[in-house]
């Protein structure tokens, strides 16, 4: 259209800066179309499930009080569990955020005496105190505190993992052995579901009734698989990520096998219980609408990623993954080498939300973290990184890390809007 240029102007984007964006967007067409064909096959799998459930307008109803005869509740859970291949899923209101799952899981399933065994290297931030890594440090209530060990194998250099250190590391009483599929804070490669199967293979080649746990948060609908298709235990994430859709308000899920998953449910509510109660209220509906649109919100937010990617090449920044490298979750890492640059990213980014588009994001100490962090997300869901957003630890190698977006067209702008705030600053020259 011809005005598309002068309408972006008004919104705040240099000529300069649109003609950057409109270069690398007409070069990812191919990889687009791709994207598509991946969302197309993950639609299709998300409305079997439904279908084969005969989800009707009754599903979609809530409960209150314990929530015992819960139908909508219990068949949503059902249609996780075919989505992710497995007996039985928890998808729950009452699960806070990913980290919440994660601890539900890893306590529920875990015993004193056994050993939690992470083969991605360190967890996510979150997790440290949850898990006790630090020992000079006091973690009430941690795994360490109820007398649970835990060991790590990092990573190879490439990313991939090191099997000869992880057969060192199962142990007799290792009983779980987890894997992060995204690469948080780390810069490194996100883990494909083909690699994490190998993994998976290796490990019960070793000890076959341990427990392969995978962190699947940002990675759900990213590939035509998920890890409980290549054999994982338990396969754990977030509704205000992928699976929600953007449209559920809360939430988490844990899907696996039927043992684990009663386990996590005893750990949620109580032993005896566990998945008989807890009311869904009003809330039914938003989690199966947040599903039905997953797979193509997913898709958005792949496109943008990609997008981001190969503007921040075309300006000489380093980017994890590259903009033609295929994709296991919705991050993009950009290593912008300063902490003015990062800051200028996530006030772009903020600047082209819908909500809270007006404010400034200022980096400050959040729960969990060893630094400051800045993140930047207007968004409706609060917290929501399915929706536009960025997020950056203000420590080296400063890389921002960029995922979500409801729509492509707002990712778009929000990465227009991120390199226009590092041009005013002369951070880059174009």
């Amino acid at each position: 259209m011809d005005n598309i240029l002068e309408k972006y102007m008004l919104a705040g984007v240099d000529e300069k800066v649109y003609n950057l964006c409109e270069s690398a967007w007409e070069k990812l067409q191919d990889s687009f179309s791709e994207t598509d064909k991946i969302s197309e096959y993950n639609q299709i799998k998300v409305l079997s499930a439904m279908k084969k459930n005969r989800i009707s307008d009754a599903h979609l109803a809530g409960s209150t009080g314990y929530g015992y005869t819960d139908i909508g509740r219990d068949a949503l859970e059902a249609v996780y569990a075919d989505i992710f291949n497995t007996e039985d899923a928890l998808v729950r209101a009452q699960i806070t955020c990913g980290t919440h799952a994660l601890t539900i899981a890893l306590f529920g399933n875990l015993r004193p005496g056994d050993e939690l065994l992470y083969v991605t290297g360190c967890p996510y931030d979150t997790l440290h105190d949850i898990i006790g890594i630090d020992d000079k440090k006091e973690c009430p209530g941690s795994l360490r505190e109820y007398g649970i060990y835990y060991s790590q194998v990092d990573l190879l250099k490439n990313g991939h993992f090191d099997y000869n250190k992880i057969k060192e590391k199962i142990k007799k009483n290792t009983k779980i052995v987890a894997i992060q599929r995204s690469k948080g804070y780390a810069v490194r490669p996100s883990l494909s579901v083909k690699e994490i199967g190998e993994c998976i293979r290796f490990v019960k080649s070793i000890k076959s009734d341990v427990i392969c746990m995978v962190d699947n948060c940002y990675g759900e609908f990213v590939e035509i698989c998920e890890p409980t298709d290549v054999g994982a235990d338990m396969c754990v994430g977030s509704l205000i990520k992928n699976p929600g859709g953007g449209i559920a308000p809360m939430g988490g899920y844990v899907a696996g096998t039927g043992k684990c998953v009663e386990n996590a449910a005893f750990r949620l509510t109580t032993p005896a219980l566990g998945k008989e109660v807890g009311a869904s209220l009003n809330i039914n509906s938003s989690f199966y609408q947040g599903i039905f649109m997953a797979p193509h919100i997913t898709a958005n937010a792949l496109k943008g990623a990609m997008f981001a990617a190969k503007v921040y090449e075309e300006l000489g920044f380093e980017c994890i993954p590259k903009s033609d490298e295929e994709r296991h979750d919705i991050i993009q890492s950009v290593l912008l080498g300063s902490p003015e640059s990062v800051i200028a990213f996530c006030e772009g980014i903020q600047s082209a939300a819908p909500v809270d588009g007006h404010v400034a994001p200022v980096p400050g100490d959040m729960p969990g973290y060893d630094c400051d962090v800045i993140m930047a997300a207007g968004t409706f869901v609060s917290g929501s990184s399915i929706e536009l957003s960025a997020d950056a630890p203000i420590k080296p190698p400063y890389a921002v890390y960029f995922q979500g977006g409801l729509t492509w067209q707002h990712v778009k702008y929000g990465i227009m809007m991120s390199v226009q705030k590092l041009y005013e600053k002369k951070l880059i020259k174009l």
